[in-house]
């Protein structure tokens, strides 16, 4: 699939590309439990959208990756989408 083709509130999203810009890690508290957060651009030869990193993930990624999301979901925050690996997705480093 292609950034472009990609819908608000979609699943199964299955992406490659490479990090352009991440953000600070944040980390928060919810309901007891500790986690952190982090927003970042993926861009492939049709576009870019921004991705959000969740606990583990977020350490494993830097500016200049090649990712691939597998299984991602696509949702919208303020008018703008975000894709995330989200609990059933799967975020790998390829290159």
């Amino acid at each position: 699939m292609k950034i472009k083709d990609i819908k608000a509130r979609e699943g199964k999203i299955d992406i490659e590309g490479e990090i352009v810009k991440k953000d600070d890690i944040k980390e928060f508290e919810k309901f007891g439990n500790k986690g952190k957060v982090c927003n970042c651009v993926i861009k492939d030869d049709s576009g870019e959208i921004n991705l959000t990193l969740w606990n583990d993930d977020c350490d494993k990624i830097k500016v200049g990756d090649k990712v691939k999301i597998s299984n991602g979901y696509c949702n919208e925050f303020q008018g703008e989408k975000q894709v995330t690996a989200g609990k059933f997705g799967k975020l790998e480093v390829i290159k």
